[in-house]
C-alpha cells in the first residue's frame, strides 16, 4: 500500500517538524535555531507552507509574526512514519522489523525492556494479532 505525498517528508520537512513537536509552537525564526546547518529564513517559511498545505502544521498570527503548531499528534505521526518504513524496508512485515531492531550490535536492550516486549508480544498473541 503507497503512502500519499502529503504523509512523505522530505529531510527539512522532517527537521522542522522535529523542531515543532520539541516546541509545541514556534515561529520560524525559532523553528531556524533549532535545525543543525539550517537553510535560509526563507526557506523555512516556504517549508512551512508546504507543510501547511499538507495538512501537518496550521498558523496564527501573532501581530507581524506567524506562530506554527503541528495539526497532528506526534504518536499519530510515529504511526505514520513506522507504516511507511514497514512498507519500504520490511514488505510490510513487523517481525522482520524488530528483528532487525533487536539484531543490531548497539542494541543494548535491559532484561526489564526484554520481558516487557515479551509482555507485548504475549498480549498480541492472546489477541489473535
Amino acid at each position: 500500500m503507497k503512502k500519499p505525498a502529503k504523509d512523505k517528508f522530505s529531510r527539512r520537512e522532517r527537521e522542522i517538524m522535529e523542531a515543532l513537536y520539541k516546541l509545541g509552537q514556534a515561529t520560524a525564526a525559532r523553528i531556524l535555531e533549532q535545525i543543525p546547518d539550517p537553510p535560509s529564513y526563507t526557506a523555512i517559511r516556504s517549508h512551512l507552507t508546504i507543510l501547511e498545505k499538507k495538512g501537518h502544521v496550521r498558523h496564527r498570527s501573532d501581530g507581524p509574526r506567524y506562530v506554527y503548531e503541528p495539526l497532528v499528534a506526534r504518536g499519530e505521526m510515529g504511526r505514520r512514519a513506522i507504516d511507511s518504513l514497514l512498507a519500504t524496508f520490511f514488505d510490510n512485515s513487523v517481525e522482520r522489523a524488530v528483528a532487525a531492531l533487536l539484531t543490531r550490535d548497539d542494541a543494548d536492550m535491559k532484561p526489564d525492556q526484554l520481558e516487557r516486549l515479551a509482555a507485548l508480544i504475549a498480549k498480541a498473541r492472546k489477541e489473535g494479532r
